[in-house]
């Protein structure tokens, strides 16, 4: 009696439909699960345990199976998605620094890639950290490892003393991996007092099936905190972000104020639907890991076919070789193609520098054929 809105209006979701008894992520919407709160704290909300029970396994297959963690060495909570994650860890760390070192906002600054998302910009904004882009190699998108030296001398020499540095495990619109094992020798050699967030939305349920040995996991104890999203190569509805982190940090965000929320509240959202915690977890356990790892070789595999066609017809293209994405150079083909296919442009400010491909379960061998035979037709000089 005491909460508010725990089933759907009756009059417009009916809860007797004979259809809901074989579906159960649709019936999850009329139960109305609200998912508030932390549940891998000491405790959360009990009116609806059986649900959180159901996030609480989809955290640990995520962190511990796929992500490497050992049991009980993480906190995680199903988000909006991966710019709610990405904003969650720059928080947790902001207040960490400020915290444990008595840092000031202005002696902590963020680093990332150029081709980072752009949620990390609003993160900043939000949370008024100042960041640093490093620049990466037009064409192979390399990280500037002499302009991320560079960047850290100009910074130490401003006062900074604490980073936060982002790197991205498939970034959106190259689906790029940042050079894990360089940067960690960067750190190393500057000794930064720094937190590493990693951005995996879109490579987290892909690479890790792809390059089964990687250093983006729980195991490498430089890596602090990870997004993942359930709604890109999981193909689960949308709103399946999952922020995980290690245990110790999500407590420097903790709200005391929300004292009538039982484990009170460390996350960013508030209030959250449980369905999306059940759709991804159902997904996972009905492929199981060797059903992902052949999904998304399957993948790997179609992308393999249009690369082979752009190398016969001599087209630049970029393309991380565990990846499914296929960013093409503008001008490497025509406007037209590049529409009729739903190209997606870096920009759609201003003249765009590429076109992005995104090998999925829609993109089948019917409609790869059909772009391929569009390709040879068309003589672009």
């Amino acid at each position: 009696m005491g909460l508010p809105a725990t089933y759907l209006d009756p009059k417009i979701f009916p809860p007797n439909a004979e259809f809901l008894d074989n579906s159960p992520y649709i019936r999850c919407f009329i139960e109305n699960p609200n998912h508030i709160g932390l549940h891998t704290y000491h405790s959360s909300l009990p009116a609806f345990n059986g649900t959180q029970k159901i996030e609480l396994d989809l955290l640990r297959i995520c962190a511990e199976e796929i992500f490497q963690g050992k049991s009980n060495s993480y906190d995680g909570y199903v988000a909006s998605g991966g710019t709610e994650c990405n904003i969650q860890a720059l928080w947790i760390f902001r207040e960490y620094f400020i915290n444990k070192f008595n840092s000031k906002i202005n002696e902590i600054a963020v680093l990332f890639s150029e081709d980072s998302h752009y949620s990390l910009y609003k993160a900043c904004n939000i949370l008024r950290l100042n960041f640093q882009q490093i620049r990466v190699d037009f064409n192979n998108r390399d990280l500037d490892l002499e302009h991320l030296e560079k960047i850290i001398k100009i910074l130490k020499r401003k006062g900074v003393k604490y980073f936060i540095i982002v790197l991205n495990l498939g970034s959106t619109m190259f689906g790029s991996i940042d050079p894990i094992n360089k940067i960690s020798k960067v750190i190393n050699f500057y000794n930064l007092n720094c937190k590493i967030h990693v951005d995996a939305a879109f490579g987290g349920f892909i690479f890790p099936f792809t390059c089964l040995n990687n250093k983006f996991n729980f195991k490498n104890p430089l890596i602090d905190s990870i997004s993942l999203d359930g709604h890109k190569m999981l193909e689960a509805p949308y709103g399946a972000g999952i922020f995980l982190i290690r245990k110790g940090l999500i407590d420097n965000i903790l709200t005391k104020e929300a004292s009538y929320i039982e484990g009170l509240d460390h996350t960013l959202c508030g209030s959250r639907s449980g369905a999306n915690a059940i759709a991804t977890w159902m997904i996972l356990n009905i492929y199981g890991s060797k059903g992902l790892i052949k999904r998304m070789e399957g993948f790997i595999k179609k992308t393999d076919e249009i690369c082979d066609t752009l190398n016969e017809l001599d087209i630049y293209y970029f393309r991380n070789e565990n990846m499914n994405i296929i960013s093409i150079q503008n001008g490497q083909i025509s406007e037209d193609i590049c529409k009729k296919y739903t190209l997606v442009p870096d920009t759609h400010i201003g003249k765009s520098q590429w076109w992005k491909i995104v090998v999925m379960e829609h993109v089948n061998r019917n409609l790869i054929n059909q772009f391929i035979n569009d390709l040879k037709k068309v003589d672009i000089i």
